[in-house]
């Protein structure tokens, strides 16, 4: 399910800065060059799978001159998403966050000198492996590393990243390999790479209804919850609501005002997507909908659940569903008239489920539903909120394209609806 461009609110500098923004992220070259860029290659790095939550790892790198000149001083420089972090850090190396912005999330960079030459023709790998660490709420993030010969700045392309602070372990330092073959070759074939991580953790989403009284005339608002309750954080694909919650309207009742985060289905069923493509541990969505009592029918029941994408890291169905119920005054019971059939909710599997890395964060409000204009009651709980207190935002960008070979991501199953909102920058708590 897609999350479209807004109206409302312009890009970080435009289209143009956050280009220039993803590309100082990656190190790569600024698009007005003196010369030309040495043609420099990052070798494909194979996908890390079921690391440990709280727990090191490590995966090796490799670099290949392709020039006929030699390179006397490079940057290579690595980036990961919010569920990961460097384990050790190299006294050569500079290390920042971009906290998230427009369609990406957070990226934990390290920016790398290496202070020696580079002979055409022949790779390279780093001395030791490079050593990460994944944290409590890793579970689908992503890797990404590049090489180049301008210097990155973490201060260039109004990323907003914070000061930059030098590492102190031992250099990060490469060392001949062998010879470059034609496989090594097609095996080094850009200046950037990119590998997914997954952790083996879980997520539970849970979901949280609303009961109303009322009488006929009456406007009451429902505001249904969505929460990632954890411990993983979840991303999902770029430009992807995280998952979708379908919405049964109770019997008896009409809607006034939907959530804009709302598609109708039919006039008594709305599917809700997300504000981001990610969501973090405590973040979630609120959903407000206005609702008209037309009939008295007695106690009346719309049901609530997900639907779109399977959830195989969420293991705990207990909170899968929830309901809306509203007293509607005298009247026969229609509990369930309108229950309809619950969403999917995923199957249980070992570990989470990969996801390719754009790269996490916001959780909080929703845009606003409308409040109740006459008589009736209210129901619901505190909005809920992430770890560092961002808003999930409704309003939001144009469209800008992600970098070519970074942030490729598949189409969710269930996708085809188009939200009108578009998401604002967050602050992470990681």
């Amino acid at each position: 399910m897609r999350i479209p461009p807004s109206r409302s609110r312009t890009l970080r500098g435009g289209t143009a800065a956050v280009a220039a923004a993803a590309l100082v992220a990656l190190g790569a070259v600024p698009a007005l060059a003196a010369e030309a860029e040495p043609d420099l290659g990052v070798g494909t790095i194979a996908p890390i799978k079921g690391v440990q939550a709280g727990s090191a790892f490590s995966t090796p790198l490799t670099f290949l001159n392709k020039g006929t000149d030699e390179v006397p001083v490079s940057y290579v420089t690595y980036a990961v998403s919010p569920g990961l972090k460097a384990d050790e850090t190299y006294r050569n190396c500079s290390y920042y966050t971009i906290p998230s912005h427009d369609e990406m999330p957070d990226s934990h960079v390290a920016a790398c000198k290496i202070d020696q030459p580079l002979k055409p023709g022949v790779v390279y790998a780093t001395a030791k492996p490079l050593s990460l660490k994944a944290l409590d709420s890793a579970l689908n993030d992503d890797l990404r590393v590049t090489i180049g010969v301008t210097e990155p700045d973490p201060d260039g392309g109004d990323t907003g990243a914070g000061d930059p602070v030098q590492g102190t372990g031992d250099p990060l330092t490469l060392v001949e390999k062998n010879p470059a073959t034609e496989a090594d070759r097609k095996n080094h074939p850009e200046s950037a790479a990119s590998a997914d991580v997954t952790a083996a953790n879980t997520a539970d989403f849970a979901l949280t209804g609303a009961e109303l009284k009322g009488e006929v005339g009456d406007k009451v608002t429902a505001t249904v919850k969505f929460a990632n309750k954890g411990p993983a954080r979840v991303q999902g694909a770029l430009d992807e609501s995280v998952t979708t919650v379908d919405i049964r309207i109770p019997e008896g009742t009409s809607v006034v005002k939907p959530h804009d985060f709302c598609e109708v289905i039919t006039k008594t069923h709305y599917r809700c997507g997300t504000s981001q493509s990610w969501v973090d541990v405590d973040g979630g969505e609120s959903y407000p909908f206005v609702l008209r009592i037309d009939k008295a029918v007695g106690r009346t029941v719309g049901a609530i659940s997900f639907s779109g994408q399977e959830r195989p890291f969420d293991r705990n169905a207990a909170n899968d569903t929830a309901q809306i119920v509203i007293d509607t005054g005298k009247g026969s019971d229609t509990s369930g008239s309108t229950s309809g059939t619950g969403g999917t909710g995923g199957s249980s599997s070992t570990g989470g489920s990969g996801s390719t890395g754009s790269t996490s964060t916001t959780g909080g409000t929703g845009t606003t539903g409308g409040s109740a204009d006459t008589g009736g009651s209210t129901a619901g709980g505190a909005t809920p909120q992430t770890t560092g207190g961002g808003n999930l935002a409704a309003t939001g960008s144009d469209s800008t394209a992600p970098l070519a070979g970074m942030a490729a991501a598949a189409v969710a199953a269930g996708g085809g609806i188009v939200w009108a909102v578009r998401r604002r920058s967050a602050a992470r708590g990681n």
